[in-house]
Order: C-alpha cells, then structure tokens, then sequence
C-alpha cells in the first residue's frame, strides 16, 4: 500500500484574461503522505493558493486546468461531478481560508453555520450536531462555547474566527487540512497560538496538513517537509533541514536571506531579493528567477529539470548539473556579473 494521501503531477492552471493567457501553475507536481505536515512557500504569485485551490476543484472560470493530474487516495478527482466532489470536499478534504470574515457569513450565527456543515456530511441529527460543533469550539480553545455556538462572526476577534475555521474544517474529520496562509492577518501572538493549535489536532486527528504560506519561519515551526514555489513552478523540495540548512536553489536562499535573524544582541541585515516576479501573461522562456538571480548563465534560458540532491531533495536549478559545475571549475561558463564570451547573463 503506498503511503501518499495526494499526488500532483504535472498540473496546469490557466486564467483567460481580456490580456490574455495567464498561466498560472505551469507543471506543479507534488505529493503529501498520509499524517504528514507540507509547508507551500513562496511569494504572492507563486501559484500556492491556486495549486491549492484546483486540489480543492474550486477553480472557477475563468480560471482552468489545462493539464496534469491529481490524485487523492489512489483516485483521480479531476473532471469529478460536483455531485462527487461534495462527498469529498469539507469531508475528506477541507480547506482553512486565509481571510475568515471572507469565508464566514456573517448574518448566520456560528453554531448555525457549523452544524450545516457536521449535518451535511457526517449525517448527524440536529441536537447531536450542536454538541459536536460546541466540542470542536472547545478543542480549538474558544471559551465557553455554550455561549460562543449563538453569535456571529463579527463577535470574534481575528484570531477566535481563525480558530472557528479550522474547527469547521475538522469537524468532518478530514483525512486532508489545505491551510492557506492561516495567521497572515493576526498578530505574532495569535500566530503561534493557531500554529500549536494546528500541532496539537493533528497529533489528535492524524490528518495530513499543506500549510501554504510566504514565511519560512512558520514553516520551521510546524512543517517536516517544504515545497519552494516561484513563477507557478516548484524550485525545490526536502526536508526542512535540507531547505534550511542545505539549500540548493538560488531563489530559496534569497527567502531565507530575507527572514529577520538574531544574533548574539546584535541584529543581522535583510537581504531582499532584487527585481519582480515574472509576468504569467507571458512568461519568461527557461528559468523563471533567472531575472533575479545573481548567478544567472545563458545556460538558464534553457529550462532545468528538477536534479535529485538527495533522497526527497530536489532542485531545478543548473547549479546542480555536474557539467555545468564543470564549465564553471574550468572558467568557460561564468556566474552572474558581468558576461564572459556572452556566457551569462548580466
């Protein structure tokens, strides 16, 4: 029996704009196993919520995959019925939005909006599901949730509507928590009180969990494993001691560069990463950071293929070819700066 909950294989997502095509997931594959916990890192652009989004088959028009595949327990769910997908969203899949108040109604008291969901799809009684909504308040750490089950959201701080999301969301007890940049909008202490609170149900629940997100840090926190989006494709993937401590893409060690660090009692310098990222509409040819990279060659107009480092760490940068090593060792390819012979890009 293998051990992967979901694959993703070369998927394609495109958004048809009066300007144009805009390809905004261009052959992202990827796997979470079952009861592991996958950071999705990379900046605003990166295509992380829309990969996410087109595992949750809620890509409306006129957004579209154009391509790949994506498997969840063996099956393949793209082209489902919606008739087949509500068996399977917010039942075996679910998702915790970034923005609550988004995602919440805010006319409809919350234990209304909870039970709806509980009733939907674990067939429970009305009575039977107000308990089970009152007990998963309880488990997300929501004070008195007798009382808490007859308000609405505007009731609830940032934080408290946080942690009401992600109890609806494992109220069905989902085999899979999709948590799409879950503490952007709260404070550093709300943060890491959703972040243990994440820790702790899935010690409890054994789901599997993608937290997608732009901070590294959080990722340390929470995640065992991490994928590096850029450009609407993975950059690189491992351990979150190989993305930390053994990175081997250029892009991935400008995010880390630009993590805020402490050292001693002094305070270390940001790096940012130079330039923007690319323009979907029309995307660049090879590479996608290569416009930002400060080793950019010639040789990076050219599409990489993603080179295994080592086991579960993989990267897609030239860097890591060994006749590229090579060319670089005896001087006829040159790094970055000025071009040599025309080889890199300056």
């Amino acid at each position: 029996m293998t051990n992967r909950l979901l694959e993703v294989d070369n998927l394609q997502v495109s958004f048809h704009t009066r300007d144009g095509e805009n390809k905004a997931v261009r052959g992202v594959s990827l796997h979470i196993d079952y009861e592991e916990t996958v950071g999705i890192v990379g900046e605003s652009g990166s295509g992380k919520s829309v990969t996410a989004k087109a595992i949750m088959a809620l890509i409306q028009p006129p957004g579209e995959i154009t391509g790949g595949d994506i498997r969840f327990a063996g099956e393949s769910v793209i082209g489902l019925p919606e008739s087949k997908w509500r068996k399977i969203r917010g039942n075996r899949m679910a998702m915790v939005f970034q923005d609550p108040m988004t995602s919440l109604n805010p006319v409809k008291r919350i234990g209304q909006q909870m039970t709806e969901v509980i009733r939907r799809h674990r067939g429970l009684g009305r009575t039977e599901a107000l308990k089970e909504a009152i007990e998963m308040l309880r488990q997300v750490g929501i004070p008195e949730p007798e009382k808490r089950v007859r308000q609405y959201p505007h009731e609830f701080s940032g934080g408290m509507r946080q942690r009401v999301m992600i109890a609806m969301a494992l109220s069905c007890r989902p085999e899979l928590l999709i948590a799409d940049e879950p503490t952007t909008a709260l404070d550093v202490t709300i943060q890491a009180q959703i972040l243990d609170l994440l820790k702790e149900l899935k010690a409890k629940t054994n789901a599997s969990i993608a937290l997608i997100t732009h901070d590294l840090g959080v990722v340390a926190q929470v995640c065992s494993r991490v994928i590096v989006m850029y450009g609407g494709m993975v950059m690189e993937e491992g351990t979150v001691d190989d993305i930390f401590y053994r990175s081997k893409h250029p892009y991935t060690q400008g995010l880390l560069h630009s993590i805020p660090q402490r050292e001693g009692k002094g305070r270390t310098r940001l790096v940012p990463i130079e330039g923007s990222p690319p323009d979907l509409l029309d995307p660049p040819q090879g590479c996608p950071f290569r416009d930002r990279c400060p080793h950019a060659m010639t040789k990076c107009a050219e599409l990489p293929p993603h080179f295994t480092i080592g086991e579960g760490h993989r990267s897609m940068c030239w860097l890591n070819d060994e006749t590229v090593q090579a060319q670089i060792r005896n001087g006829s390819l040159k790094e970055g700066g000025a071009a040599s012979d025309g080889e890199a890009l300056s």
